[in-house]
């Protein structure tokens, strides 16, 4: 059961308004790494987890990016509030409207525009959120590494966001959620290491003839270091076909299917020795030197 507090998690203060960074804020609140994304996605492993505390910690950091979307929601609208007051009421001339509007910065006309100056569900370059981005595949080593990469992504996107303004109330806002990534990442962490057996990820352990190699296939200089380099490791510096075979693909066909795959390859074979002249070259007419 869910209720809503009708108090912020965290008080939001805007010193201007601004429409161009209203609409940069989208980002985290309909994009890939935004606060719906992450929602969605520690709320829908939540319901899957059959592992109490981990399901108690999903829900609640679930929870929490709700109250996240919230602020990013109210941040949106307390900044485009100018703006949507003017061209709801019409107060200045035609062409003074549309510069003030196109005259924000990225797209935040067409955020004005289409949604009044309102907290779309779509990022800064107006794409609708996609529920792809909730990358969830159900088994917890696997989601609780996407976890922390997904709160990396997102402090890094809230660091470029508080260097572009210069907003003190704004700023204040975006670094406490800045701050918050952190903590969900440290908790993600710690409940990935307190499963005993996390990696490989799932059941299967692997291959041993092929999980410590390292194949060379970038040439030139090779920088070598504890990516490839150690006991751990065997480095293959002209790295052949692995396992068994010679790397020729074949597959086993019934004599029906051996014979009509032998019709159809004969009869689409290319003649080696001939050189056609094509609608290209005609094309081209008489070219003068």
């Amino acid at each position: 059961m869910f209720s809503h507090n009708k108090r912020l998690q965290y008080t939001v203060r805007v010193n201007e308004t601004n429409p161009g960074l209203a609409n940069l804020l989208l980002e985290q609140f309909g994009g890939p790494q935004g606060e719906l994304a992450a929602a969605c996605r520690y709320f829908t492993q939540a319901i899957a987890e059959d592992d109490a505390g981990r399901k108690d910690m999903l829900f609640d950091i679930a929870t929490e990016e709700l109250s996240h979307l919230e602020i990013i929601g109210s941040l949106v609208c307390m900044l485009n509030k100018g703006a949507r007051g003017k061209l709801a009421e019409g107060v200045d001339a035609e062409g003074e409207i549309y510069r003030s509007l196109s005259g924000s910065g990225n797209d935040s006309h067409l955020t004005q525009l289409l949604y009044g100056g309102g907290a779309p569900l779509t990022n800064s370059a107006g794409v609708p959120w996609s529920a792809a981005y909730v990358d969830t595949i159900g088994e917890p080593t696997a989601d609780l590494r996407s976890n922390i990469a997904a709160e990396a992504r997102a402090k890094i996107v809230y660091e470029r966001l508080i260097n572009i303004t210069e907003d003190p109330g704004v700023k204040d806002a975006l670094t406490f959620l800045m701050t918050r990534e952190i903590a969900h990442q440290k908790s993600f962490e710690k409940a990935l290491y307190a499963i005993d057996n996390n990696f490989p990820p799932g059941k299967l352990p692997g291959d041993p003839q092929f999980t410590n190699l390292y194949l060379d296939l970038s040439k030139g200089d090779e920088v070598r270091g504890p990516w490839n380099k150690g006991g751990e490791w065997e480095y293959v510096k002209e790295p052949a076909t692995l396992g068994k075979g010679d790397g020729v693909a074949t597959v086993k066909l019934s004599s029906e299917e051996e014979k009509l795959n032998q019709q159809l390859a004969e009869r689409t074979a290319s003649d080696p020795k001939s050189d056609p002249q094509t609608g290209a070259e005609l094309g081209q007419g008489n070219v003068k030197a």
